[in-house]
């Protein structure tokens, strides 16, 4: 199903898939050690030429009509421990989602795709020790 169906007296409420792949995403992106999401090959190609501004990148959901399942594709930095990003990631998504939408998410499922190096400081160029 494409969209999350509620209903009240008043009418139905449709949630788009898109709309809990950007919460997603969000919601991963802030947690400390992400270093970005990965989209995949294509994607993160795309993102280095400037052609996708996707936010719901690197993230894939199936959503019913009261539960949601989430995958997310990330690139943690160098140095952090993996499984604790990844716990926080998912209990970041989790919530973000239950709380925004009302779905239950019944999985959360982080792969981690790369790891982020960061540049190392530039050496100064050395003084002349004769003037």
């Amino acid at each position: 199903m494409d969209k999350s169906v509620q209903g009240n007296s008043l009418g139905a409420i449709r949630i788009a898939d898109e709309v809990v792949e950007i919460i997603a995403g969000l919601a991963a992106s802030e947690v400390d050690g992400v270093a970005g999401m990965s989209g995949g090959f294509v994607g993160d190609l795309a993102h280095m030429l400037g052609r996708n501004k996707n936010l719901s990148k690197g993230v894939k959901v199936e959503v019913g009509e009261q539960e949601a399942a989430v995958d997310l594709y990330i690139v943690v930095e160098y140095g952090v421990s993996i499984p604790e990003v990844a716990m926080r990631v998912q209990e970041a998504v989790k919530e973000a989602i239950e709380s925004m939408t009302g779905l239950q998410v019944v999985e959360t499922n982080v792969h981690v795709q790369g790891v982020n190096f960061k540049p190392l400081p530039e050496a100064k160029e050395e003084e002349s020790r004769v003037k």
